[in-house]
């Protein structure tokens, strides 16, 4: 078995180390070759086992043509971040050991590295060090495990013992979004039993962020759910104008900061994370702006109990007596070891590596409105953070210099509507993007911007 899966394994290493040298030379977007190709993995089911390394040097030969190349440094598209060197090593270290991080006793060391993750996690983004953090798939999940917390919460604090009665008859807990709420938040609500419908929601502002005066009165049966880096425009709501107010009415407050959480690792943007950090849960992507391999999302809360009561899996052969376990923060009892690459990215980054890293990617974008700008195009957000919004002419132009920008293949960037308006996204969330890369995609940009503005 040592023998095959080593084999294996650096077939595999060899092909993966093939792929990524290749990035930087081919085009972000799969030609029609590449997507053409994949019919060759549609064989039947084999009725014989076939050589892992064969089957290897199938998936390459006919799959890596068909990706999209978001691990390289010109995939400016859904908030999508690279994978720094240490955490890619981390994560095919994680599967050679294949240990389910569900307790401690499954794994030791997954275990650990998660315990020591969380702690600097809560170092890096400057919270209270009593915080639980739980280890999940991506914001989506992250959302639902803090949601659950706080309806956890507020219902023990009405007498309400909500994991054992559930919902019916629950006193009504009423939930306030804005306007500009992730689908990700909505989606966690409706899982929850709160539903999509039924929030209160708040006027926002040209950026997406929440107006204070629109908020409504609050109280100690409410869950007030605000962001981070709106996902169009990257603004934050004002915090320090909701959060306190928020707190004395006794409200539980839960900030979605899939990407933009990661501005607290740098003191650039404290002007725009102040009063953040007051809240009672957050929501993260490491998959994000950590540039961690996916899946990998983290949900950090400060109320302990809340999120352990919530989460927590009795059975008669799992111990309850143990100081800690993973599975204590997560909706999963078994999950692969996720605090195994964002302990490798953080340790090979270290504090001033993870701020400089979000810094670069905030001055990229800042370079790519300017110059969009300067051409003529126009911006229609406060580039804040990492995120633009360019318009290449009316609608129709701007969704045409969108397909030509993807089928040029030099970098790509999605289309979104932003009030009424189609507009291109660029996101800039890559720790390997250069200037170098900027330059190359903004020449694109430009000429494919310009040729569908004169048809």
């Amino acid at each position: 078995m040592s023998s095959k899966c080593q084999q294996t394994l650096q077939t595999g290493a060899k092909i993966a180390s093939q792929y990524l040298a290749e990035l930087s030379d081919r085009a972000v977007q799969p030609n029609e070759d590449g997507l053409n190709g994949l019919a060759a993995l549609d064989v039947d089911l084999p009725d014989l086992p076939q050589d892992s390394s064969e089957v290897l040097n199938e998936l390459h030969a006919h799959g890596s043509p068909a990706t999209i190349a978001s691990a390289g440094p010109r995939y400016f598209g859904f908030v999508i971040g690279g994978v720094v060197p240490a955490a890619l090593g981390a994560s095919v270290l994680a599967s050679a050991w294949d240990q389910n991080t569900g307790m401690q006793v499954c794994t030791p060391i997954g275990a650990k590295l998660e315990e020591i993750s969380s702690r600097w996690l809560i170092d890096l983004l400057r919270f209270d060090p009593a915080c639980g953090v739980g280890f999940v798939t991506g914001a989506t999940v992250a959302n639902f495990t803090a949601i659950c917390a706080a309806r956890h919460r507020l219902l023990a604090n009405k007498d309400w013992d909500v994991e054992q009665e559930g919902l019916f008859g629950a006193p009504p807990i009423r939930v306030v979004v804005g306007e500009q709420v992730h689908a990700s938040v909505k989606k966690a609500l409706s899982l929850s039993g709160f539903g999509r419908a039924r929030v209160e929601t708040v006027a926002v502002d040209d950026q997406g962020r929440m107006i204070p005066s629109r908020i409504p009165e609050l109280d100690d049966m409410t869950l007030l759910c605000l962001q981070a880096g709106e996902v169009n425009t990257g603004a934050f709501d004002p915090f320090t104008e909701i959060v306190g107010h928020a707190k004395e009415a006794g409200a539980w407050v839960h900030v979605d900061g899939a990407f933009g959480l990661w501005a607290r690792a740098c003191s650039e943007f404290d002007n725009k994370t102040a009063g953040l950090e007051l809240a009672d849960s957050w929501a993260a992507d490491a998959h994000k702006w950590l540039n961690v391999p996916y899946d990998s999302g983290l949900v950090i809360c400060r109320d302990r109990e809340a999120i352990v009561n919530a989460m927590t899996i009795k059975a008669p052969y799992l111990d309850d007596k143990s100081p800690y376990e993973p599975c204590w923060f997560t909706p999963e009892l078994s999950r692969r070891a996720r605090g195994t690459e964002v302990y490798a990215a953080i340790r090979s980054l270290g504090r001033s590596g993870v701020s400089d890293m979000i810094s670069r990617c905030c001055r990229h974008a800042r370079r790519f409105a300017g110059e969009l700008e300067a051409s003529g195009f126009e911006i229609l957000n406060d580039v804040v953070l990492n995120q633009v919004l360019v318009r290449f002419g009316d609608d129709q132009q701007t969704k045409r210099a969108i397909e030509l920008i993807q089928q040029d293949g030099t970098c790509w960037a999605g289309g979104t509507t932003w009030q009424g308006k189609h507009a291109m996204r660029i996101s800039v969330s890559s720790w390997a993007t250069t200037d170098e890369d900027v330059t190359a995609s903004l020449e694109a940009m430009i000429r494919c911007g310009k040729q569908a503005y004169a048809c």
